[in-house]
């Protein structure tokens, strides 16, 4: 059944969240929360995330926990498999992802924090929008959300894991939303700048250039409904990507050695 992409939208019943237990997930799970939907909250820690169910259930939605780790791939396509199969997910909002940089000290993040950075920012919700993406095609209608990073657009020497991860789960996305478009399901990769939560803090950054959750939140809410393919937040992000690929090399590396905050500094 070949659908036109434009007209693929619809109302979102069951709504299913990961990393919804704190920052820009719980933010999604709470603008998302509304008498008739159902939410699906998967994050790790169960006192945390059964908190942010409790707001989505006053709100009028019912709202179901999952605690689950996203660096257990083949865990996290099972769950995935069940939650689809009591009810069919129409809007799938992969949020959980880790950050990192390298340790005082270090010249590189220790191969350990590679592997978990990579598992848990582009294997896992990779592999869940790839099984989302075929299962949503099958019934001609869908939504997923990937919640990349403007780091993708960089090679950040002190977070290379992280960048490298973020630029990865990028060209799935964009992979993805072109086979699936004429489907009927429609892709949006988000990648947002620095929050300001205690992860996004990792990385100092100008107040100006420094949103919180909910402000994002509600751009991811109306950028799905208006079926974009790509939203980066704040703007000042994009341009940032064209003055990295103008810039000569040696100038761009000086530059980007000397954004590494305090602790990823060598001593």
């Amino acid at each position: 059944m070949m659908i036109d992409p434009d007209q693929a939208a619809g109302p979102w019943r069951r709504i299913l969240v990961t990393g919804a237990s704190s920052g820009l997930g719980a933010a999604l799970a709470r603008h998302h929360a509304a008498p008739g939907r159902a939410l699906l909250l998967w994050a790790r820690d169960p006192a945390r995330l059964e908190a942010v169910a409790a707001d989505c259930r006053r709100a009028g939605a019912t709202a179901q926990v999952r605690s689950l780790d996203l660096a257990d791939s083949a865990a996290a396509l099972d769950a995935l498999a069940a939650e689809d199969a009591a009810g069919a997910i129409d809007l799938a909002i992969l949020a959980a992802g880790l950050g990192d940089v390298r340790g005082r000290g270090r010249t590189v993040e220790e191969a350990a924090a590679v592997v978990r950075l990579g598992l848990v920012n582009f294997v896992t919700p990779g592999a869940m929008a790839a099984d989302l993406a075929q299962r949503m095609a099958a019934r001609g209608r869908g939504d997923i959300v990937l919640i990349g990073s403007a780091a993708a657009a960089h090679s950040l020497p002190f977070a290379a894991a992280y960048a490298g991860s973020k630029a990865g789960l990028a060209r799935l996305a964009d992979a993805l939303r072109v086979a699936v478009a004429p489907r009927g399901v429609r892709v949006l990769l988000v990648q947002p700048g620095p929050f300001d939560t205690p992860g996004g803090r990792l990385v100092p950054a100008p107040a100006w250039l420094t949103r919180r959750p909910e402000w994002v939140a509600a751009r991811i809410a109306r950028a799905c409904e208006r079926g974009q393919p790509r939203l980066t937040l704040p703007r000042f992000f994009a341009a940032l990507r064209w003055v990295d690929r103008l810039l000569p090399r040696r100038v761009r590396d000086r530059l980007l050695r000397a954004l590494a905050p305090d602790q990823a500094n060598p001593p």
